[in-house]
């Protein structure tokens, strides 16, 4: 398949329009864009743990959900050479990369989309306020530790901390994948029972408290979905393409 015309598809389906301006950095991160794609490898983050693995499936492209540069360019070049280390033998290879962040979190079908799907939420919707949020209901209300429990395990991550401060049964679900903790005041306004993200820092997870609302913090590892929702996508667009995903990174170990 031509790469342009694959790129051409996705960048209508998570347009870099949408992606949260003045600190986001989604796209080409290393080119040259090959014309012909054959071969792609995805995963959540491209580092030194899967280059051997990277050069030895000597893919077309590489799609990353976080971006491979994020900021300028140049002086992540200049001052992090473990990044420089890897543009190079990208570059000898021949091996492009291009990143779809935020724009592919909100983008229809894209991480949100992914995540309220693995939790069988129905009548999903996003927020006015919050584009990238999506919120839907579950078949049948649960008390908020079993849908901990629950979620936890759809999710496919080893750990949740729960702030349960709000109602203490659970039908209506707000999710955002990732680093989304402050905008759990949607969710409330949304008038969902609990809000899922991740990230919360000590004062967000202070004010869910105050605000007497239910939040469940969830590893930033849960956007692993990115990789079986984008192959999906490209395997409808094209079926011959061979897309290969490397699940490399590990979730921190609990000590309790």
């Amino acid at each position: 398949m031509k790469t342009r015309a694959l790129l051409i598809r996705l960048a209508k389906q998570f347009p870099h329009s949408i992606a949260k301006k003045n600190h986001d950095f989604v796209g080409t991160m290393v080119g040259p864009i090959p014309s012909e794609v054959h071969k792609i490898v995805l995963c959540l983050d491209f580092d030194e743990e899967i280059l051997a693995t990277t050069l030895e499936i000597k893919p077309d492209i590489i799609f990353t959900h976080h971006p491979f540069f994020f900021g300028s360019k140049t002086k992540i070049l200049k001052y992090d050479e473990h990044k420089a280390y890897l543009n190079e033998k990208l570059k000898e290879n021949n091996i492009a990369l291009v990143s779809f962040h935020t724009n592919f979190d909100e983008g229809k079908g894209g991480m949100n989309d992914a995540l309220a799907g693995l939790l069988n939420l129905k009548d999903v919707y996003a927020p006015i306020n919050e584009p990238m949020m999506r919120v839907g209901y579950l078949d049948e209300s649960m008390p908020v530790l079993e849908f901990a429990e629950y979620a936890k395990r759809k999710l496919n991550v080893d750990y949740a901390l729960l702030v349960n401060y709000g109602n203490a049964d659970i039908k209506k679900v707000a999710i955002i994948g990732g680093g989304g903790s402050r905008s759990y005041v949607v969710a409330k306004e949304e008038n969902a029972d609990i809000y899922i993200s991740g990230d919360a820092p000590h004062h967000v997870r202070r004010a869910i408290v105050a605000d007497k609302f239910n939040y469940l913090d969830v590893p930033h590892e849960v956007e692993r979905a990115f990789m079986g929702a984008m192959k999906e996508i490209i395997k409808k667009i094209d079926p011959s393409l061979e897309v290969i995903i490397l699940d490399h990174e590990k979730m921190p170990k609990v000590i309790l």
